[in-house]
């Protein structure tokens, strides 16, 4: 009825727009071909959650631990996210490295820190989320040494028992999800 009025106007019936939760396949276009991968529409829950150290996250680490993994999810590759108390304080992404993530990453709180005149690098008593597994210690050990307390990652590795060594002997949490955000 709203319409009728209008001269130049045409409407067409389509049906039902597609489930949004469905998932999808993307594609992106790349020299020679295409990349193809599964749309990122997925969640996790407390359930989904295995952690892998002998220390358990605290509840405020776990609640930073979520949003530090919801962000992740919209960062691309190589994504490290450090989150203390409800707030991204670090993003390190697009790099060839994880752990060069992790380093940029610290080094962006830091800058915030020194900017704000505070005493201690924002990244102290973080979490750290990264987007696909650590495939070495070291981006973990840099982000302990950055002043981490836990972790979110998918697991995975090939060398997932000497992350979660490093781990134990950093005195930091862990927790697996079982899936990925890593996107390209």
């Amino acid at each position: 009825e709203v319409f009728k009025g209008k001269k130049n106007l045409r409407l067409l019936t389509t049906g039902s727009l597609a489930d949004s939760s469905i998932e999808a396949t993307v594609f992106k276009q790349v020299s020679g071909g295409f990349l193809v991968q599964d749309k990122d529409v997925s969640r996790i829950t407390l359930a989904d959650l295995k952690v892998v150290t002998r220390r358990q996250p605290s509840e405020q680490e776990l609640a930073d631990l979520f949003f530090a993994w919801t962000v992740a999810k919209h960062i691309k590759s190589n994504a490290i996210v450090y989150v203390k108390n409800g707030a991204t304080v670090g993003v390190g992404a697009g790099q060839m490295s994880r752990v060069d993530s992790t380093r940029i990453a610290a080094r962006k709180a830091q800058d915030m820190a020194t900017a704000l005149n505070l005493p201690r690098p924002l990244t102290h008593g973080s979490v750290v989320a990264s987007d696909a597994f650590f495939p070495f210690a070291d981006g973990l050990i840099s982000a302990a040494d950055a002043g981490a307390t836990a972790l979110i990652q998918p697991g995975g590795s090939l060398r997932d028992k000497e992350v979660i060594a490093a781990a134990d002997e950093a005195g930091l949490a862990m927790v697996f999800t079982g899936m990925r955000h890593f996107r390209h």
